[in-house]
């Protein structure tokens, strides 16, 4: 369940890129929903004939690219600073009394980005092969996500009872922290732009246009960078990205209990988002096959995006009840439920179809599901879920976001960001793969079009 997470910046800097490459054009996908090339088999997102350079094409100036760093940080601070109450005084990125820089922040962001490294050497987790490196052989990952995440929950709750945390304190420095989170990305990326990391499974990047420099510090110049055995696009994304996502959730939980605010809205948000990264650290190896993961390189906006973005913008609806309280009814909240339950299940019961299907298609299972032949070998399911929508993933990921969203009320748009991101993303994702689909399965895919007409919501999309 990962789709609407990793990717949320990537909707601030796709269109930057056209990538080509030596050995294949970039259709990939994401995990268990965006790795979906067609509904019956999936791409593996692999390259088994690694070259070791990957060229990349970009029609982007300098002046572009820079303008898209800057404003990614101050846009984030900007719909903070607009969830809070309109009452109280403002002044140019940040309300009055709220700083926006103070090293106590830069620790905590230090101490929180050093603690995930540490609990990546934890001796537990399971440890699993990924793509094909550029010396013929298989990477490995250590997914002890799950772990590190209740051991970092675990301190912080002891920390907090011990009185050494005070919750509140951490929410009013939220433009501080997502200034130092800005810093320590911007070091981090210029560390491995200064010295890249040069390892025999990992392919270079190289660009070929006039913005060549800043293209290798903003988009990366290496695919798969390792320090001894952690994977610097996978702690980016798991360990800084959706555990401190959750840990923000967390942190905001602990606020209301402090500010005696624990209203049935934002319990219901807390849950619904810490489900949905639980999910994700539970199946951690679905990062693995993502498009993110396989085929681009890491620099400094997906490691920006990692720092802030997905922290700090997907729990923006939290925040938005902490700033502006909505006291719904217990009769309101179950349709609420409901929405996210329905989301869930169509989400996981899609991609349990489409994964069982893909590894025995014979699976009796799966007999009375029909399906068409294409030219390439393989089948396209027509009917079960892929017969109601062609991105039945997709339309379960929605509906969860939007469910989380909607205790928030309607008095704003701003907690609805998350969610109106996601639906652009997934329907670029979805034309994405149709194209791709197109190419590959031809006749097939046209057919399959005309029996199943909607991408993303029957009758609307």
């Amino acid at each position: 369940m990962y789709q609407c997470g990793v990717v949320f910046v990537k909707l601030l800097y796709l269109p930057l890129i056209i990538m080509t490459t030596h050995q294949q054009e970039y259709q990939t996908h994401r995990n268990r929903s965006l790795q979906d090339t067609c509904n019956g088999k999936l791409e593996d997102g692999t390259d088994d004939d690694c070259k070791g350079v990957v060229q990349v094409h970009s029609r982007w100036n300098n002046i572009l690219l820079s303008l898209v760093c800057v404003l990614l940080g101050i846009s984030l601070i900007m719909m903070l600073d607009g969830c809070r109450s309109s009452s109280e005084p403002w002044v140019l990125l940040g309300s009055a009394g709220i700083p926006i820089w103070d090293w106590t922040s830069v620790c905590v962001v230090m101490s929180f980005t050093v603690l995930q490294v540490a609990l990546y050497y934890l001796p537990v987790g399971q440890v699993t092969e990924g793509k094909m490196g550029c010396d013929g052989k298989r990477l490995k990952y250590k997914l002890n996500g799950l772990h590190a995440f209740l051991l970092t929950v675990l301190l912080m709750l002891v920390l907090w009872f011990a009185g050494v945390l005070r919750a509140g304190a951490v929410m009013d420095s939220i433009f501080s922290l997502v200034t130092a989170a800005m810093a320590i990305s911007l070091i981090f990326s210029l560390m491995l732009f200064l010295c890249p990391i040069r390892t025999p499974s990992s392919a270079h990047v190289t660009y070929d246009n006039t913005a060549k420099p800043l293209l290798e510090f903003v988009l990366g110049q290496s695919m798969d960078p390792r320090l001894g055995i952690i994977d610097v696009k996978h702690f980016v994304m798991v360990r800084v990205g959706f555990i401190g996502w959750a840990m923000m959730d967390v942190n905001y939980l602990l606020t209301a209990v402090e500010m005696k605010n624990s209203s049935l809205s934002l319990l219901l948000v807390i849950i619904f988002q810490l489900i949905y990264i639980l999910d994700f650290l539970i199946d951690e190896a679905s990062v693995l096959t993502t498009k993110e993961f396989t085929d681009e390189p890491i620099g400094f906006i997906m490691i920006l995006g990692e720092f802030i973005w997905i922290p700090f913008f997907s729990s923006l609806p939290v925040y938005f009840l902490l700033q502006r309280p909505n006291h719904i009814h217990f009769l309101s909240a179950v349709p609420i439920c409901l929405l996210f339950v329905t989301g869930f299940l169509i989400y996981y019961l899609s991609n349990e179809q489409k994964d069982g299907f893909r590894r025995n298609p014979r699976d009796p299972a799966y007999a009375r599901l029909n399906t068409i032949r294409s030219p390439a070998g393989r089948s396209l399911l027509v009917s079960g879920w892929f017969g109601w929508v062609r991105h039945p993933n997709y339309s379960g990921d929605i509906l969860m976001m939007f469910a989380w969203c909607l205790p928030c009320g309607f008095t704003s748009v701003l907690p609805y960001l998350p969610v109106l991101q996601c639906f652009n993303l997934l329907r670029q994702r979805a034309n994405e793969i149709e194209e791709s689909c197109l190419k590959k399965h031809r006749d097939a895919w046209r057919e399959y079009c005309r029996r199943v007409p909607y991408k993303l919501l029957p009758y609307v999309y």
